[in-house]
């Protein structure tokens, strides 16, 4: 009899692409996206399954996978540096510019040795875009009392691209339908609704879907409210993650910051509202910062304004540069670009 804590192994999906995303994910799969100040997409996924005793899990990924790679590392931070079990990272032969839905099933067959060692006899499906906090354990148990072929998570009965289900239930889909040219588990979901009985199981928490900029910029801001972080991030249940140690903040003295998320080793100088900033950002002297999530190691001027603005890591903003978009459509800067003037330092 299989230990109730080891019964299913995990599958994180993260060759999926979202096309509107394209500007946070040209040098980097979706998962890698850094997210609420310290964090990947994929840790909460990952950290999910971890705290549902889940010891083996698998991550498929496709080009460019580098940044994903160097995150998850051997897995130590999540516990799954381990001889037995662990962390597999199975990258993809499928060309970068194919799309692939959820549950790739020409890259689940690329690596069916993996389903075939693994002991679980159940399988957790997930995305690596979905930020919630879900209890794998509670589906599974749902899924087992249910007797049905396929647990689906959803919210307000709209499916959130989770799943337990049968390992050899899911080996027989990938081997059945591969060669009949269907691209992903949900497809084949929806295909066998007359032949698979569905459970559907219901998460009340707190849910971010990031398929988009505007839903980015959005989830983003709303964590930063106590009432919607606590629902994803539990004091009891951590949402783990590669630990960077950096110094704590530095506020000099007329800076401001109200209602933000700030990560260690910024530099404030300016005034901060309604933002998340990750580490090593740099605020200068009369910067005005709004509703905007600045990534890493940005370097912002002085008297500058930013609002609706996502800035992804290593950008430089000179002095006096105003960028503003609006929540639903953000004024987005690419990795490393470099706006207005350099600045000296």
């Amino acid at each position: 009899m299989v230990p109730m804590n080891n019964q299913m192994l995990g599958i994180i999906d993260a060759a999926v692409n979202q096309h509107s995303l394209q500007d946070l994910t040209a040098g980097r799969s979706i998962g890698a996206v850094p997210f609420a100040g310290r964090y990947r997409l994929i840790d909460f996924a990952l950290s999910g399954m971890v705290h549902a005793g889940i010891r083996s899990v698998a991550v498929f990924s496709k080009s460019p996978y580098r940044s994903l790679m160097d995150h998850l590392g051997s897995g130590k931070e999540w516990d799954l540096n381990r001889k037995r079990d662990g962390l597999f990272f199975l990258p993809s032969s499928i060309p970068h510019d194919e799309h692939v839905g959820l549950g790739s099933f020409r890259q689940f067959a690329e690596h069916l040795d993996y389903f075939q060692r693994s002991t679980q006899p159940y399988a957790a499906v997930a995305n690596s875009y979905t930020v919630c906090h879900i209890p794998f354990q509670e589906v599974l148990k749902q899924h087992l009392e249910s007797g049905y072929d396929l647990t689906e998570v959803c919210q307000e009965g709209k499916p959130l691209g989770l799943y337990v289900t049968k390992k050899s239930l899911l080996r027989e889909m990938v081997e059945g339908h591969c060669a009949g040219g269907a691209q992903s588990f949900e497809e084949v979901c929806r295909k066998e609704r007359g032949s698979l009985s569905v459970n559907s199981y219901e998460h009340s928490g707190y849910t971010a879907v990031i398929d988009s900029p505007e839903s980015y910029l959005f989830h983003s801001l709303n964590l930063i409210q106590p009432v919607f972080r606590e629902q994803v991030f539990h004091m009891s249940q951590p949402v783990y993650t590669k630990i960077k140690n950096d110094p704590p903040v530095k506020y000099a003295k007329n800076s401001r910051v109200k209602q933000s998320i700030i990560a260690n080793g910024c530099v404030i100088e300016g005034e901060v509202e309604n933002s998340v900033l990750f580490r090593g950002v740099h605020v200068g002297k009369g910067t005005i910062i709004k509703n905007s999530v600045i990534m890493q190691k940005t370097k912002i001027g002085e008297n500058c304004r930013l609002e609706h603005v996502i800035c992804d890591k290593d950008v430089k903003i000179g002095h006096q540069i105003e960028m503003s978009g609006t929540m639903g459509l953000p004024f987005i800067l690419k990795k490393g670009a470099v706006q207005g003037a350099l600045m000296n330092s």
